[in-house]
Formats: C-alpha cells, structure tokens, sequence
C-alpha cells in the first residue's frame, strides 16, 4: 500500500459547470446537479459518467457521484479528468479534503478551481483507492436504498390521499350519496378552518431553541434535513413542534416545493425556524392530513396566485387559506385514514433515522480512512 503526497490538481481536474435557466429546461431524464445535488431534469446531457459534482459558492464539501449522463450546473465544480484515480475514491478525497473548507476571498462568490488544485492531500495507489471506496459505499448505498425507500413511501401516502379526497374512492364510496361534489356525513371546510394557521406555540425550555432555515427544507419529501441545523435565542423566527407542516412562503422557495414534516424533536420539545416559513397543524383534521394536503399541486398553486410584494421577494398572504377548501371526512373514516397513513409516517422516521445513523459512522471513518490511519486491503 503506498501514497504520496501530492496536490488536489496532481489527483483530479475540475471545472465550473453550464449555465441552465429554467426557461430554456426540456423535460428529460438527465439529472441536472446544482450544488445541492440533483434538482431538475433537461433532454440533454454535457457531462458522461462517472460523475463527481461539488459547491462552488461559500462553504463547501458536499460532494454528488453521478452514475448517469447529467448536466453540472454553474453553481457548481465537476471532474474532468480523473488522471487515472478511482472515481469513487475521488469523491470521497474531495468531501474529506473539502469539508469546513471556506474560500480566504469572502468578498468573492465562487470558489476558485484553480486555488482548490493547489491544496495539499494523500493519495494511496489504485488498488487502495478502490478498497477505501468500497468501505466507504457500503455505507453510501445503504443510505440511498434508504432514501429510496422513503421517497416510495411517501408516494403512497400521496397516492392514497389523492383517492380518497380527491377523487373521492375511499372506503364505501358506492354506497354514499354526494351532493355537489361534497358525500353524505362530509364537511367542505376552507383550509383556514380546517387547520390551524400560524398557531401560537409555547416557549421552550431555556434561553435557546434548534434552529430550522430555509435550506433544511426539501423539495420533493417530508425531511427535515439535520445537518445544518443550530440552537439560537427563542426570538428568533417561528416556533413549532413535532407534527406540524412547514409551508415557504416566499418566492422562489414556494413555487420550488420547499416544505417539511417535523417528527425530529421529542414530545412537548419547541423548535423555531424562519420566518418565512408558515406553521401549519391539525385542527379538525389530523396533522398527517394536513401535510399531505399541503403537498397537492393545487393547494401551491392557489397560494401562489396569493403572492404580492416587489419582484424576488414575493410572499403568500394568509387570505389564500380561506380560498382553498377541504373535504373533511366523518370521524370513524378519518380515524381509519390516520391509523393507516401513520404506518407510512413512522417508517418514514425510522428510515430517516437509521440514514442519519450509517452517515454519521461513514464520516467518523472517512477521515482516518483518507488519512491512512485505518488500513484495508
């Protein structure tokens, strides 16, 4: 097993990624990678796998592999030459070399390719390179079945959702009468009605509460994501807690989907977060239901019509809830829906957990796995 010490630009090559506005995006396959990972697909790709995609701006050390043609982003750096390394490996040398690194130029956006070629790092022969990486996607690919999984789950309980309110399939439909769109035994409530909006929640314990900001929120799932979240004085942003939906109320966060699910914190535990976020939670229906409801294209849409404010800055107003209805179920069929819809949310939690679990012992070996200190054969 030998290595050397050398430059990042002795291992990789890296380049700044291609300008794509959404107006000019045809709906494909390929992956289009920002900094944040995969977040849109166009018809073409610029880039051929293997692919290895990290930030450009601020901070950076998130790292993406690609295993598909894609299209890298100019938010982004992307390899171009792998010299002759192991892909994989690569990947893994970037997010170790690259994490807490922040550019010395703070006044400049982009991060400097050229600067991050000149930084120091070890590089083991090809064959360690290989079983370092192997070590390493063990862990990588259990996290993404993972994800996998969830995002599986999640459309279920979409899908279920959308047949028994929407399209008003639920249990014993053939058998009930419905009088302008709304079935015997059934409520048509605004959503302003049927949810608490904006709900007043109770001062956590102590001076400091976790902080939840804007990037934590996905735009496609559920997930709160925990890696960037900190304690902060209770003044600041919203409060909530476990069960509640976190809405985006601003634009472009809005029209992108941004929301989350809480289920992280522990029961009667306050946790504050932007204040553009709108809180919403059950009222005369169950929190499941009320997230799931925020997730139908047309609630979005309804508040997006809301929107007032000058250009970029956007928001929704609260009116926007008395426009949109809900069709609330007798309770002895939301009950039946809550019991089932509950399954999906608490694997959805378990599932979530045990990914945070396999990352955080991947990036406890990552380091002395890139270092040498551990060695594998």
């Amino acid at each position: 097993m030998n290595w050397r010490d050398c430059r990042l630009g002795d291992v990789v090559k890296l380049q700044r990624g291609h300008d794509l506005p959404d107006r000019v995006r045809v709906a494909g396959s390929v992956p289009v990678v920002s900094s944040s990972g995969i977040t849109g697909r166009h018809n073409v790709a610029k880039a051929e796998p293997p692919g290895v995609v990290t930030g450009r701006y601020g901070t950076i050390g998130e790292v993406f592999y690609i295993e598909e043609s894609y299209w890298p982003l100019n938010t982004a750096l992307y390899v171009v030459d792998f010299k002759d390394n192991d892909p994989r490996f690569v990947a893994y040398l970037l997010r170790s070399t690259l994490k807490n690194y922040k550019s010395e130029k703070a006044a400049v956006p982009g991060v400097d390719r050229n600067v991050l070629h000149l930084l120091n790092v070890r590089a083991p022969d090809r064959a360690t390179q290989g079983s370092i990486a192997a070590v390493l996607a063990a862990y990588d690919d259990l996290i993404e079945n993972n994800r996998k999984r969830i995002a599986l789950l999640e459309q279920a309980a979409r899908l279920l959702y959308r047949e028994w309110f929407v399209h008003l399939r639920f249990p014993g439909y053939q058998h009930v009468k419905v009088v302008d769109g709304v079935p015997e035994g059934w409520k048509r409530l605004p959503s302003s009605a049927a949810f608490h909006v904006s709900p007043t929640t109770p001062r956590g314990e102590g001076d400091e509460l976790t902080y939840v900001p804007m990037a934590a929120l996905s735009e496609v799932g559920m997930l709160i994501n925990k890696g960037p979240l900190e304690r902060r004085r209770q003044s600041a942003g919203v409060r909530f807690q476990s069960g509640d939906t976190l809405f985006a109320r601003i634009t472009p966060c809005l029209e992108n989907g941004k929301t989350g699910f809480v289920q992280f914190l522990a029961p009667g535990e306050v946790a504050c977060g932007s204040t553009e976020f709108i809180v919403l939670r059950g009222r005369h229906v169950s929190n499941y239901f009320v997230y799931l409801t925020v997730r139908q294209p047309d609630f979005r849409e309804n508040a997006v019509r809301s929107m007032i404010g000058s250009s970029g800055r956007q928001r929704v107003q609260p009116s926007c809830f008395d426009r949109y209805f809900i069709l609330v179920p007798p309770p002895h069929l939301a009950s039946v829906f809550d019991e089932t819809i509950e399954v999906v949310f608490r694997q959805v939690r378990t599932l979530d957990h045990q990914t945070q679990l396999l990352a955080e012992a991947r990036d406890l070996l990552l380091p002395r796995l890139m270092n040498g200190d551990i060695a594998v054969r």
